[in-house]
């Protein structure tokens, strides 16, 4: 159920309640929510979440973003910011996880590179090209940067 991405790093889709155990367990430090209350109404809601996670010492955050923000710059700089300063290891999920990936994508391209990023993706399922050109042009700004 939970996709490495890379080191430190995790993707999930919808959790419940029985999932925070074994998220702990694993040695999960940090959980994000990327999913929207009310989207199903089988999913945790966000409040039920974040108390399960601080039951079992894990940080929480909530992050909500519908499927069609994935590229709104301002929902990806705070996913950025989030993710870059999380401790890890760091569990993002929403309910199926691609939401999640899409957005580790557009944070990892400038760091791993396009190519590699959409490969890591690929091996977990997950498809990225929706995002190659907010990729492209993030790792461009990154480069351009250095």
């Amino acid at each position: 159920k939970f996709k490495t991405l890379e080191s430190g790093v995790s993707v999930s889709p919808q959790l419940v309640a029985e999932d925070f155990a074994e998220i702990a367990r694993l040695g999960f430090r940090t959980i994000v929510n990327n999913r929207p209350d009310g989207e199903a109404p089988e999913q945790l809601p966000s409040d039920v979440a974040r108390d399960l996670a601080q039951a079992h010492g894990l940080a929480y955050h909530y992050l909500p973003l519908r499927g069609y923000e994935v590229t709104d710059e301002d929902k990806v700089d705070a996913f950025v910011a989030l993710a870059a300063n999380a401790e890890e290891p760091v569990l993002f999920y929403c309910r199926t996880g691609t939401r999640c990936t899409l957005l580790w994508a557009q944070w990892a391209a400038p760091r791993l590179g396009v190519e590699a990023v959409t490969a890591i993706a690929a091996r977990e399922g997950y498809d990225v090209s929706v995002v190659r050109d907010e990729m492209e042009d993030r790792a461009a700004i990154a480069d351009r940067a250095a």
